[in-house]
């Protein structure tokens, strides 16, 4: 049975990011695009265990990385999850709630 990530310290987490970017890279060389994906988002999850939550507050707005033009507008955080509603660069709503892990909130706009 596979430990979570909230169980693991910020040196294994650290070790778990280096070891799933090498086989990202492994898989995105073999053309295997479906693992390469699933190594990303594990990357993404472990990534966002290394960042204290305590940055994010409801009410601010991230860009969104991956997503250029696309903002979330923070409603509250779950763990180490963002609640809120994506935005593009007009304001206009693109989404009414969803969740994104916190490293994939790059830049404070505001």
């Amino acid at each position: 049975m596979q430990r979570r990530y909230s169980d693991y310290t910020v040196e294994e987490l650290r070790q778990e990011i280096a070891e799933l970017t090498e086989k990202a890279r492994k898989a995105e060389q073999m053309g295997m695009v479906n693992e390469y994906a699933v190594h990303q988002r594990k990357i993404v999850m472990a990534k966002s265990y290394t960042i204290d939550p305590s940055q994010f507050k409801g009410g601010q707005v991230f860009e969104i990385d991956g997503a250029p033009g696309e903002y979330l507008h923070i409603n509250y955080l779950n763990g180490v999850f963002a609640w809120g509603a994506r935005k593009g660069k007009q304001g206009q709503i693109l989404s009414e709630e969803e969740a994104l892990p916190i490293a994939l909130l790059t830049r404070k706009v505001r």
